[in-house]
């Protein structure tokens, strides 16, 4: 159902080496200085990089959260689990397609990574690293984002596999800095369908996961304020994507994972068309 999403990703968002022009671009600090024309240097006192069009060898980069918060579950799979299901869904079709595939775990830091790579052995390692994962620790989106945006030279797919449950400037910042850096980026935003309709009833003890916070609170009266501020949330963050042309996706973890990405394959599908 959706062997199209690494193959739709390879002619428009990415560049490469092939003998065809694409455009010309403002150096950037890290980029190779073979592929500077100095003959438009000489004319415009400026440094431009040659872009070309690469057909293959597309480089997908998935970067995973590991944080506490995503143990959570109010029925029998966590967001976790259904993160890494996505990660290795997505994993396996762009190995299968022969591109190179990485993954970067994280939460208030970098944790085990991958880099990207091909081939059937690198994968097998890839849901190796995948299964033994287990959520910890607390959440900050910014600082690891920021570290792996640095270490990221060659342009590539960033996918990022998050609840998001984190201050959202700091991920916003990160975002523009893969951007600024030339990555396309996609975020699938996982959460359980109660962080989505708060449907709690009755007097309830709810627990942080990452602090062990507790607090006692009349459900039915906290509801609306918890929706006001999480329609507010998510609007906002969407609105942040849209104009850093990123794809957001939510993605609820009762929802089967092949028709989540397939609704979500067949809006972009009409954006891209």
């Amino acid at each position: 159902m959706v062997e199209g999403f690494v193959a739709g990703l390879h002619k428009s968002p990415y560049k490469g080496f092939s003998v065809d022009f694409m455009e010309y671009r403002p150096y950037i600090p890290g980029d190779d200085l073979t592929r500077i024309d100095w003959k438009l240097f000489a004319r415009t006192d400026r440094y431009y990089v040659k872009e070309f069009e690469g057909e293959t060898n597309a480089r997908v980069h998935i970067l995973l959260d590991t944080s506490a918060s995503m143990g959570y579950a109010s029925h029998d799979v966590t967001k976790l689990d259904y993160a890494r299901y996505l990660a290795a869904c997505l994993a396996y079709l762009v190995v299968r397609q022969q591109d190179a595939v990485g993954l970067t775990l994280f939460d208030t830091a970098v944790g085990a990574a991958l880099p990207p790579r091909a081939g059937k052995a690198h994968l097998i390692t890839l849901l190796s690293h995948l299964e033994r994962v287990r959520a910890a620790h607390r959440t900050a989106l910014g600082k690891p984002l920021h570290l792996v945006a640095e270490q990221s030279s060659r342009r590539s797919l960033i996918i990022i596999i998050s609840d998001l449950l984190s201050d959202p400037a700091p991920l916003v910042d990160a975002l523009k800095h893969f951007r600024f850096m030339g990555h396309e980026v996609l975020v699938f935003h996982v959460l359980d369908p109660r962080e989505v309709k708060f449907d709690f009833s009755d007097i309830v003890e709810l627990q942080d996961s990452e602090t062990d916070e507790r607090m006692i609170i009349d459900a039915a009266s906290a509801r609306k304020v918890y929706r006001d501020n999480f329609l507010r949330y998510m609007g906002n963050l969407r609105k942040s994507c849209g104009l850093l042309d990123i794809d957001h996706a939510m993605l609820q973890s009762s929802e089967p994972l092949d028709q989540a990405l397939f609704q979500y394959l067949r809006s972009r599908s009409r954006r891209v068309l």
